[in-house]
């Protein structure tokens, strides 16, 4: 079976790295080809990263509270690159504050989102997701 291929990394101004290679190293022992394009990334660098790779999957992770801020658009950014039917992940402390979850979840699914994780997600989970995703 060849290898999925997901773009891994954190969005915009945000310099936590050490999520990012916990995720990386995680996901891919797990089988799949991880693209970690790292920190302080825009979403052009995930989508052209994606279009490059051919990638699957794009997995978005933002810890300093401003993942809606970054994440706006980037469904319509992937349709109009080309990327259809990409599956777009998000994680971590994606808003400021405390949010009702379930409203946060509900915002980002209507941004695009295919799967929406809080803070404390285990890797083991977006893994589960991913293979059931990918088929």
């Amino acid at each position: 079976m060849e290898k999925k291929t997901l773009v891994l990394g954190v969005i915009g101004s945000d310099c936590h790295a050490v999520g990012n290679k916990i995720l990386d190293y995680s996901l891919s022992d797990a089988g799949f080809n991880v693209v970690n394009i790292g920190v302080l990334s825009p979403q052009e660098d995930f989508i052209n990263a994606a279009i490059e790779t051919n990638a699957d999957a794009i997995f978005v992770s933002s810890l300093y509270g401003h993942g809606e801020i970054d994440c706006r658009g980037m469904r319509q950014n992937c349709e109009e690159s080309g990327l259809k039917d990409i599956l777009l992940y998000v994680g971590g402390n994606i808003v400021v504050g405390k949010q009702d979850w379930h409203e946060v979840k509900e915002k980002f699914e209507d941004m695009g989102f295919d799967r929406v994780y809080p803070p404390g997600t285990t890797v083991e989970t977006s893994i589960k997701d991913l293979q059931e995703d990918l088929g």
